[in-house]
């Protein structure tokens, strides 16, 4: 759902990139990634690099640093959402995007229940804090990021936002 958002020679930072799946598939098209989660190997590679740790609270990256920023399945972890808003749009390029899922509260509930019957394992709905969906869009948009496309999937139990940082300021 993320990538068609990605466009060609970005600077990708993707927050939460786990086994960095979503930087290896735009890989070819993108003109560098850095990918940050508590859980990865670090790693430097040809134009990624993977660094280990929690954003933003351990790594400050420059003003306008990046095309295009991705949380996919990650906003509903955060204990503070306003920050993270704040701290994306500072490091955004001008015309930059944030791209994010977020699922549904009902999602927690069908994870509960295939936990139960040990058909999943290994997921995280303890971390996610009680977050309200439908606070998305206001949250990244009092940090001055306008809603730019907005979807649901998966039976409409998970949400696709992207924002733009305006090109220009007023």
């Amino acid at each position: 759902m993320a990538t068609p958002f990605i466009r060609s020679g970005d600077r990708l930072l993707d927050i939460g990139c786990y086994d960095r799946s979503l930087i290896d598939s735009v890989r070819t098209q993108i003109s560098s990634a850095v990918g940050i989660d508590s859980n990865a190997l670090p790693d430097l590679g040809e134009r990624v690099e993977i660094i280990q740790g929690h954003f933003p609270d351990e790594h400050r990256f420059d003003d306008a640093a990046f095309d295009s920023i991705t949380l996919l399945a990650v906003l509903e972890h955060v204990d503070d959402p306003a920050a993270l808003a704040t701290e994306c749009e500072r490091i955004l390029a001008p015309g930059g995007r944030l791209i994010l899922t977020v699922p549904h509260p009902m999602v927690d509930i069908v994870l509960d229940a295939l936990m139960f019957l040990k058909i999943a394992d290994g997921m995280s709905a303890e971390e996610h804090h009680g977050f309200d969906v439908g606070l998305t869009q206001s949250i990244f948009e009092k940090a001055s990021l306008p809603l730019y496309c907005k979807r649901r999937f998966q039976l409409g139990l998970n949400r696709l936002y992207v924002f733009e940082k305006p090109r220009y300021s007023r």
